[in-house]
């Protein structure tokens, strides 16, 4: 034990707190287990290791536990001298645990310093709450020791089983007891082999033993005892007698009540007991805590990969709209056909063909005369960045998914939140909505360039819409895109001609400032909504909360009690 107690309960409350904080939401492999352990851990430090340390010269507590049908409740009674815990007809016994103590050890166990999920019950009241536990006073029993008769280890009941386990936990002693039918049962073995690597003090209760079969089955429980670590262990045999009111006859119980009183009569002894169970334990918890920061830490990447994916994918949808939109392949189909409806077609294919010098005379005869008509133009543009914006932000719910479905920890977020693979419902109004955001701000753009420029023949050709659709027209360009296919070509030598027109108006470098600025402002806008999309998987991800501070706490904790051992 440590020199400094008070120092070593602080540590161990900080590490309580930190197992505590650790959250494992994700379904990963070994996750149950994790969260077993976990939870067990917390209720050891709650149920016994924190109340331990602050109460050194409490009475023993020995907790007498084993398989369904060893007798334990009997055994309880016989070593009493009274019915305090009734035996189980039935199986399961659903009933709450009992709690024998000495009178005057009555305070140490009326408030909640062990044991504090359960709710205590005095004297005869109902045995068949499983959440309390039932104080028995007993001058039968010295003062200086309590036993604790728990539900069966192997219990059909689940819940039966936990508490068994959590009640073992709680003990400085273990009074295990088996039969000569049972005692090499898996199930009471996988517990002693627990008890033997956490220190926990064992004593054997061998029950019903036939007589002839007493030395050779002694030998070898005390052989598989050896082999788990616990061969110091005593073990007290019960032979197969008929009970007597109910009770075992006192000569075959005499060995172990007489062991049981000096115990409690002996103070070094207990002190060995307790101190041996105790410092075991506490040597167990730094395994017990690299367990659970492993998980967390499992916990951790998982999440980042989920969370890594939407961020991904929605950034990928955003450079291929960035690429859409300076590439050129927009202006073809629709947008080109509205385009050459606006110039003139066949003037339009010979300018196009003769050079770009026979384009600047097209262009000055535009300037003639009547206002040129660009809402079609206008439409045809806007239809086609709006597909581009959703074709990408569809795919990227769908690429996203795609890693949840197989990444660890995302096939049950995703079973819960089917909608994550497509678009949010409203996605599509979104588009339309940033489309015209951006084309009202490409006008404000005009209107502010334009300046003095606006009662000149040039401005007044085209107007605001007409120049600002123009900009749109050069947004969805490339000067340095080398096109290839006739479309694609005719397309690209439109963008030149809409640039000369606005050059025409306001002269190349504000035609390429304004083209740089207004292309930037429609990937804001996307980023933007895209960013939205991204959200709702961030918001599912918020459900499973996982604190990597935690994980870090825990780690501190835990050097901080093997530091203070």
């Amino acid at each position: 034990m440590t020199k400094d107690p008070a120092a070593l309960l602080a540590a161990v409350e900080g590490l309580r707190a930190s197992v505590d904080a650790v959250r494992l939401p994700l379904e990963l492999d070994g996750v149950d287990r994790a969260r077993v352990e976990q939870r067990e851990l917390v209720q050891q430090l709650d149920d016994y290791v924190l109340p331990r340390l602050r109460s050194l010269d409490a009475p023993l507590l020995a907790v007498v536990g084993g398989s369904t049908g060893a007798g334990k409740s009997t055994l309880v009674n016989s070593i009493i001298g009274a019915e305090v815990s009734r035996p189980g007809v039935i199986r399961p016994t659903t009933r709450s645990s009992v709690l024998v103590h000495h009178e005057q050890d009555s305070r140490w166990f009326t408030d909640k310093r062990v044991l504090p999920e359960l709710a205590r019950v005095a004297g005869d009241g109902s045995q068949d709450d499983p959440g309390a536990v039932r104080l028995v006073p007993s001058d039968s029993l010295p003062s200086g020791l309590a036993l604790l008769d728990a539900p069966d280890i192997d219990s059909v009941v689940e819940a039966n089983r936990s508490l068994s386990k959590q009640l073992l936990s709680a003990a400085d002693l273990w009074l295990f007891v088996t039969t000569a039918a049972r005692y090499a049962d898996a199930v009471p073995w996988d517990l002693l082999r627990e008890a033997s690597e956490r220190g926990t003090s064992v004593a054997i209760v061998l029950n019903r033993v036939p007589p002839e079969a007493l030395s050779q089955i002694r030998l070898h429980l005390a052989s598989m005892l050896r082999d788990q670590g616990l061969g110091k262990s005593p073990i007290f045999t019960v032979t197969e007698v008929d009970l007597e009111e109910g009770r075992i006859p006192a000569q075959q119980i005499e060995r172990l009540r007489g062991w049981l009183h000096s115990l409690a009569s002996d103070a070094r002894a207990r002190s060995i007991v307790i101190r041996r169970t105790l410092t075991g334990t506490l040597g167990s918890l730094g395994d017990r805590a690299d367990h659970l920061i492993s998980a967390g830490e499992q916990q951790s990447a998982a999440r980042d990969v989920l969370a890594a994916a939407p961020r991904a994918a929605y950034a990928d949808a955003l450079s291929g709209v960035g690429d859409g939109v300076q590439d050129g392949s927009l202006l073809r189909g629709e947008v080109l056909a509205r385009w050459q409806e606006l110039v003139g077609t066949g003037e339009f294919l010979r300018s196009i063909e003769a050079g770009i010098g026979r384009v600047r005379d097209r262009v000055s005869a535009f300037f003639t005369g009547k206002q040129v008509t660009s809402e079609p133009l206008g439409e045809a543009l806007q239809s086609g960045a709006a597909a581009l914006i959703a074709s990408h932000g569809q795919v990227a719910a769908s690429t996203a998914t795609r890693v949840w479905k197989s990444a660890p920890g995302g096939p049950p977020l995703m079973s819960a939140h089917p909608e994550l693979s497509k678009a949010s419902p409203q996605f599509l109004d979104d588009v339309q909505r940033l489309i015209r955001d951006w084309q009202h701000d490409i006008f404000e753009m005009v209107r502010e360039e334009a300046g003095s420029r606006r009662s000149t023949a040039r401005y007044l050709a085209f107007g605001v819409n007409g120049l600002g659709v123009l900009l749109m027209f050069v947004v969805f360009s490339s000067t340095m895109f080398i096109p290839t296919g006739a479309e694609v070509a005719v397309g690209a030598g439109s963008a030149v001609v809409a640039q000369r027109l606005l050059e025409a108006v306001f002269g190349d470098q504000a035609v390429r400032a304004m083209a740089v600025k207004a292309r930037e402002r429609l990937l804001e806008l996307v980023e933007v909504l895209y960013a939205q999309e991204s959200a709702r998987f961030d918001r599912v991800l918020d459900e499973v909360s996982v604190q990597p501070e935690a994980i870090a706490g825990l780690t501190r904790s835990a050097a901080e009690v093997e530091a203070a051992r």
